[in-house]
């Protein structure tokens, strides 16, 4: 049972699990890892509930600055940061809180940053056959911020782009134009 393995490691570590303020920490910290690794329980199908719709619109859909939480999967730390995805449409759109769901159910893995991004742009393709997907996700590590190297103001970025957007230049450039705006005053 994963609380034995937790009562363990604060034994490991030096700790008493049965003093007050950590007997229940074996259990709070199963809850939690079952939490931040619920992605695994999920798939595809069961995130896009019949969200997909026939539409005749063909120009850019752009999500931007979806927040996302995920472990790394070398040191079992958090890495956190937001994803940015584009999709041209091909007869098909998805809700837009579908786009946010296919991010966490990604990002609640054990992962890495260019691994989590590739999986976003793969489900959007599976999901809608579109005629491209870009995906950027940029992040913050705290194996880098924490441990290690302690640089504080370190941010990766990693993108993978399929279809009309690796294919066609100014459709990559239009997109990161894009990400680049401000939101208007009027938001």
């Amino acid at each position: 049972m994963m609380q034995d393995h937790y009562r363990a490691i604060l034994e490991e570590i030096g700790e008493d699990p049965n003093r007050e303020g950590l007997l229940r920490t074996p259990y709070r910290a199963q809850e939690a890892m079952k939490f931040l690794t619920r992605g695994y329980t999920q798939d595809l199908g069961e995130i896009l509930n019949n969200a997909v719709f026939a539409e005749e619109y063909d120009d850019m859909v752009i999500m931007r600055d979806i927040e996302f939480y995920s472990l790394c999967e070398h040191h079992l730390l958090p890495f956190y940061g937001r994803a940015h995805i584009a999709y041209i449409p091909n007869g098909k759109i998805v809700g837009i809180s579908k786009m946010a769901r296919i991010v966490d159910m990604f990002a609640r893995r054990l992962q890495v940053q260019e691994r989590l991004t590739m999986e976003i742009g793969r489900a959007m393709q599976e999901a809608l056959q579109p005629k491209g997907v870009a995906v950027v996700t940029e992040a913050k590590h705290m194996c880098m911020l924490m441990r290690g190297v302690e640089k504080q103001n370190s941010l990766v970025t990693s993108s993978h782009v399929i279809g009309a957007f690796r294919d066609d230049r100014a459709t990559r450039s239009e997109f990161m134009r894009l990400l680049d705006m401000r939101a208007s005053n009027c938001i």
